[in-house]
């Protein structure tokens, strides 16, 4: 598989993992990278000295390409482009704030630079900003969202419409059938979130893995629509399906206990970030298994489209 996302990325699938705070680190990253995907390692946590010790142990975990993102909302250290620069990636991808902030000094260092968007007017932020490409987000997805969510179907089209960027879809990517829906609506990649939340790899605990296998397609709840602070789409428990009808006070400070449930399993101590395609996932697999069996399926899926829609020309 080539088109320009795996140009710009240097890999052999177009399949990108989502840069999820404490879980997108070394141990998953380096298996989608090995995987011939791209791993991304995140700084949403905040937690930087974290993050430069997971970087160090990437490097020993795989020879190919990964990537890093810049979660502007979280991130509170000035030198950050030049922290993500000494790195040795050549991809860094930017979330949660102006697109302006960090794109050009980026690009200065010769790193190649998406910018993460919810809606056009986002796009059509970063496209003047001068970013490389797009990660264009739907509202179904995991994670922090645009208030005004709006879904892949919809938004997907609608920036490829405007744009001749290079455009990685994300939210409601869990397989091959997907991949090739986001392919048609305008995508050259894909990136999966909730997909590797559920892998073998992926460091949280057995607990979260289950209750995403066991989920059904409305087992998520969007919260905090009228703010303050960012809106999210997490997975349904007791504590999440309360807060929907009765919105904490400080969405964030409900986070504060967020390593008690990514690691240690209790599913009441925070917030379970999850994508409604969560009632799609049936199964724990390793990394590998899941890049494999989505890129057959996205040859078998597009090739039968061709044969039962597309005619042959008839000779003049």
């Amino acid at each position: 598989m080539k088109n320009r996302i795996t140009d710009l990325l240097g890999v052999t699938y177009p399949i990108v993992q989502a840069p999820m705070g404490w879980i997108a680190r070394a141990q998953l990253a380096s298996a989608v990278s090995n995987a011939g995907g791209l791993g991304i390692i995140e700084t949403s946590s905040g937690r930087l000295d974290e993050v430069r010790e997971e970087v160090k142990a990437m490097k020993t975990l795989t020879d190919k390409p990964w990537g890093i993102n810049v979660a502007q909302a979280f991130v509170r250290d000035p030198d950050i482009v030049s922290f993500v620069a000494d790195q040795g990636v050549r991809f860094v991808t930017t979330s949660a704030g102006d697109p302006n902030r960090y794109c050009e000094a980026l690009k200065a260092k010769g790193l190649t630079v998406f910018h993460v968007v919810p809606s056009l007017a986002a796009a059509e932020k970063a496209i003047a900003a001068g970013v490389d490409g797009l990660v264009v987000e739907g509202g179904e997805g995991g994670g922090f969202k645009n208030s005004r969510d709006v879904a892949s179907m919809v938004l997907l089209p609608l920036v490829a419409s405007k744009t001749d960027l290079p455009i990685i879809a994300a939210g409601g990517i869990t397989d091959g059938r997907t991949m090739a829906a986001a392919f048609c609506l305008g995508a050259e990649g894909v990136q999966m979130g909730t997909r590797m939340v559920s892998a073998a790899e992926s460091p949280v605990h057995r607990n979260w893995k289950d209750r995403i296998v066991g989920a059904k397609e409305t087992d998520t709840v969007f919260l905090n629509r009228q703010g303050p602070g960012p809106a999210l789409r997490a997975l349904r428990t007791e504590k999440t399906s309360r807060f929907e009808l009765e919105p904490p006070a400080n969405i964030m400070a409900e986070f504060g206990n967020a390593l008690a449930l990514y690691f240690g399993g209790d599913m009441e101590a925070s917030i379970a970030l999850c994508g409604q395609v969560a009632g799609r996932i049936d199964s724990v697999k390793p990394v590998a298994e899941i890049l494999q069996e989505t890129v057959r399926e996205f040859e078998t899926v597009m090739a039968e489209m061709s044969r039962r829609y597309v005619r042959a020309a008839e000779p003049a």
